[in-house]
């Protein structure tokens, strides 16, 4: 498929090359996100590369870009002398390519220089080669980031059936050169995975065996890059879609090999049902939500930034109160503390690429003394000060301990008939931590059976930090249900991974009488990670509490045994 001949005459002139000749600016000494504004309201899956004449180049997934437009473009592309300043410069394609079916939708770009030529990476989500939705991995070179841009004829990764029937996600394409030169593709989502396949040297063919790198149910996104002996993947993961209570964050692994086996900072691997995962972004309570789908571009000064889109939380949608989410794209300085990505979604002005101003990093919460008054360690049978909301008679006092068994119902959506189980939140500052024993077993599909704590404002305004079996893996949810235009939003920011006990915190702070909690985590009781932000509107009185919930009346329930509540200042 190629550009207009009128468009790509206009862009190339004479010569058949990208002039350097965009409007000279001054280099910004600051920056506010969203950078893609006002050239696109929404910018989602972005990939970037500096192009030869030094303009940087954006491409993203095939959405209208603008409030009040309809029609998605194919591919659009930004361009931009400096990461800040960003302006509308085409689509990749004018039509999709012939393989694709006419409805398809072209997702998630990848875009690099390869043997001497610019190689787009891109997803269809249905081919002509199957009946049903079979995504396939397309491809197409020109010598121009701005084209034109010829398609390859046919899917460099073809659709893959799923075992039971259907096809397995093949979305999100990510290329590597590795240290010897060779090329390898990233690709796969949630239904499958994510895996890697060697390319021969021009990256338009598959020149090897697949290997999987995530488990299924956890990740999609793939980005790898090459620092100090190590390759990182980062990846996405949670829902990338939930308007205004999408948690989609980034995560990372690393190897020493491109293909894996890839492991987090404590270890966890990647492939294993009790998921590893670094955070490397989420959502800190600013804002912006649903930070993720990454690629990474880096400035003259040799400095990394994460490139990446987000969801304004009070605009979450493009047009009206529904539908296309409004994904803008972001940037934020990417450190590597510890040999270890890590980047803060900001909002207020930032130091711009090129510039040695510090950046505004994400604080961690300081936990003081115990507040006794506050607190429970069940070692009486009687649950002074505690509420029920729909009571549940199978919960115990026993042995030091809270014991609960899962129950096969579930608190998301209209028919509440899930078990609460609150007591007011002290005023002001605190966490709040509990040490919860739970075994989900390993690999088997026990939806979504969990146990945890909960900031409860109502059974339609809630979020809760659990322990939960979402399909053949063990991660820890931040889940938030709010009411929105009329209808009920449930999303969720993971975390993880957990153990058979698992020690859970929220740290509550106030910021213009908005309520913030961020969720922690610990698999030792010793040392804490730090992960997403909900928020709770001002003037709501959210309480605090547990649940044990979730899974079909078939399965099994699990039990919670729920050691102490604990309140700090």
């Amino acid at each position: 498929m190629k550009l207009p001949a009128l468009l790509v005459a206009a862009v190339l002139g004479a010569t058949g090359v990208v002039p350097a000749s965009a409007p000279v600016q001054a280099r910004p000494a600051t920056y506010r996100n969203p950078v893609s504004a006002p050239a696109a309201d929404t910018f989602a899956d972005p990939a970037v590369i500096r192009g030869n004449d030094g303009s940087w180049y954006a491409f993203g997934t095939s959405d209208p870009l603008r409030a009040g437009e309809t029609t998605p473009r194919l591919l659009p592309i930004l361009r931009s002398p400096d990461l800040v300043h960003w302006t509308y410069a085409g689509d990749a394609f004018t039509a999709r390519p012939a393989w694709a079916a006419p409805t398809a939708g072209l997702w998630a770009p990848d875009i690099r220089r390869i043997a001497g030529r610019y190689v787009l990476y891109y997803t269809v989500t249905d081919t002509t080669l199957n009946p049903g939705e079979d995504s396939a991995i397309g491809v197409a070179t020109a010598p121009t980031p701005l084209g034109p841009w010829t398609d390859s004829g046919a899917p460099v990764i073809a659709p893959r059936a799923a075992p039971g029937g259907g096809f397995l996600w093949t979305f999100d394409p990510a290329q590597l050169t590795d240290t010897e030169g060779r090329s390898w593709l990233y690709y796969g989502s949630y239904f499958g995975g994510i895996w890697t396949v060697p390319l021969d040297p021009d990256g338009l063919r598959v020149a090897g065996t697949p290997t999987q790198v995530t488990i299924d149910n956890r990740y999609e996104g793939a980005y790898v890059v090459r620092r100090a002996g190590w390759y990182y993947l980062f990846a996405s993961a949670a829902n990338c879609c939930a308007g205004p209570t999408t948690g989609y964050s980034v995560f990372a692994g690393r190897s020493r090999h491109p293909a894996g086996p890839f492991t987090d900072r404590a270890g966890a691997s990647l492939l294993t049902s009790r998921v590893g995962g670094t955070p490397v972004i989420q959502q800190n309570g600013n804002r912006w939500i649903g930070t993720g789908h990454n690629s990474i571009a880096t400035d003259a000064a040799g400095r990394d930034w994460l490139v990446y889109h987000a969801i304004d939380r009070a605009a979450p949608y493009l047009n009206g109160t529904e539908g296309i989410n409004r994904r803008p794209m972001l940037i934020d300085p990417l450190s590597w503390d510890g040999g270890w990505p890590s980047a803060r979604a900001s909002e207020t002005p930032q130091p711009a690429p090129g510039t040695s101003g510090r950046p505004s990093t994400v604080d961690t919460p300081r936990v003081g003394r115990v507040d006794r008054r506050h607190s429970e360690e069940f070692d009486r049978t009687a649950l002074n000060g505690w509420t029920w909301t729909r009571r549940d008679t199978r919960a115990t006092v026993t042995g030091g301990a809270l014991v609960w068994p899962t129950q096969a119902t579930d608190l998301v959506g209209p028919e509440n008939a899930a078990a609460v189980l609150t007591r007011p939140a002290p005023a002001g500052d605190y966490v709040v931590e509990t040490k919860l024993t739970i075994d989900l077993g390993v690999d088997a599909v026990r939806n979504y059976q969990q146990a945890g704590l909960i900031v409860y404002a109502g059974d339609d305004d809630f979020a809760r930090l659990t322990h939960v079996a979402i399909w053949n893996t063990r991660q820890i949810e931040f889940g938030r249900e709010l009411p929105y235009a009329g209808r009920l939003s449930y999303g969720g920011a993971v975390e993880g991974p957990p153990a058979t006990t698992t020690w859970l915190r929220l740290a509550h702070t106030t910021v213009r009488g908005e309520h913030r909690y961020r969720a922690g985590w610990s698999t030792d009781g010793r040392h804490w990670q730090w992960g997403a932000v909900w928020t709770f509107a001002a003037g709501t009185a959210p309480r605090i509490g547990l649940v044990s919930q979730g899974g079909a009346a078939a399965d099994p329930p699990a039990t919670a045994i729920f050691d102490y509540v604990r309140m700090y200042r």
